[in-house]
């Protein structure tokens, strides 16, 4: 018997992995330009996302285990840091406004 190959044959293109966007993987970064600011774009897995966020697009909670996108001006410091559901990032020229609450609101 001989030895399983463990290499496709041929020119073919290697598999890509579910929920992989061409030239966005998890983990590295990006820069974006968004209203005329630059902005570095992080995209994050589910297995890495072990917090709850808070949305700014949506106003959701982001809870642990779910994929979502870090994203901060390039010129900014560590607390401009924004953690986006990665369909709020995408439709984020789309959306109006966030609605704001009242004092005593909940969060949710």
């Amino acid at each position: 018997m001989s030895p399983r190959r463990n290499r496709p044959r041929g020119p073919q293109q290697p598999a890509r992995r579910s929920g992989e966007d061409e030239g966005h993987r998890y983990g590295l970064e990006s820069t974006e330009t968004w209203r005329g600011e630059e902005w570095v774009v992080r995209r994050i897995s589910g297995g890495a996302a072990v917090k709850h966020y808070r949305c700014p697009g949506c106003d959701q909670e982001i809870p642990p285990g779910v994929p979502h996108v870090v994203s901060w001006p390039r010129e900014g410091a560590v607390d401009d840091r924004r953690h986006w559901h990665r369909a709020c990032w995408e439709a984020r020229d789309r959306r109006g406004v966030r609605p704001q609450r009242s004092r005593n609101a909940p969060r949710y």
